[in-house]
């Protein structure tokens, strides 16, 4: 008996060194950076610029029409909630836009997993994320997700979202075309950590989902 269970716990030892390998040349072309790396490659003597209320933008240059109005562009005519207790940044929706499937695949924010979504095998798909921004400007806003397969990580991925002044109404990010994994070796279930943080690093949001790669899934 012991032998045979020897040989079962070895053979899931081989196949997860075996999808180990698979997945780092399936992603080997992503560009995309993770956040160890994407600080790696920073300038060391950059120093970001001081911080601003929206109060002292909104101050600056008040007898410049041209400028006013762009300000108003940017962070709306309404006036802005200062409520310390709403947050910077609200994720409101997330969601998979994938090719040749009309309707979107909502995702789940409140991190209970509930069902996988459902993809097919190699589908294009993009992600779009809808949020709000309150109180003050939000610089260098970043989505970062980690795609494990089985407690393995097979993927890290971070996009830069951008910079944003708060408004009423809610911005919208979709990103890149990103594919799907194809192939018998690679269907099952995986697991996502999503992440939106600033440019200094603080964490604004975090949220877990899932989706399952299979044949003839939608």
């Amino acid at each position: 008996m012991l032998g045979v269970d020897t040989c079962e716990f070895g053979g899931q030892v081989l196949e997860l060194l075996w999808l180990t390998v698979c997945y780092r040349g399936l992603f080997a072309d992503k560009k995309d950076l993770s956040f160890g790396e994407e600080e790696a490659e920073r300038n060391l003597n950059y120093s970001p610029p001081a911080l601003k209320t929206l109060e002292e933008i909104l101050e600056i240059d008040k007898g410049d029409e041209s400028l006013v109005k762009y300000k108003e562009t940017l962070l709306g005519m309404d006036p802005i909630t200062n409520d310390p207790t709403v947050p910077r940044v609200q994720v409101t929706g997330m969601s998979l836009l994938c090719v040749d499937v009309p309707e979107p695949f909502p995702v789940d924010l409140t991190g209970d997993l509930g069902k996988p979504i459902d993809l097919n095998e190699g589908i294009t798909y993009r992600i779009k994320i809808n949020f709000k921004v309150n109180r003050e400007i939000v610089s260098g806003l970043r989505y970062h997700h980690e795609i494990k397969r089985r407690g393995i990580s097979v993927a890290k991925t971070s996009y830069m979202v951008g910079s944003y002044g708060p408004k009423k109404e809610e911005y919208e990010f979709l990103s890149p075309s990103d594919e799907a994994p194809a192939g018998m070796l690679f269907r099952g279930i995986y697991d996502v950590q999503s992440t939106m943080r600033d440019d200094d690093r603080n964490v604004l949001k975090t949220w877990g989902w899932q989706f399952n790669v299979g044949k003839n899934r939608n």
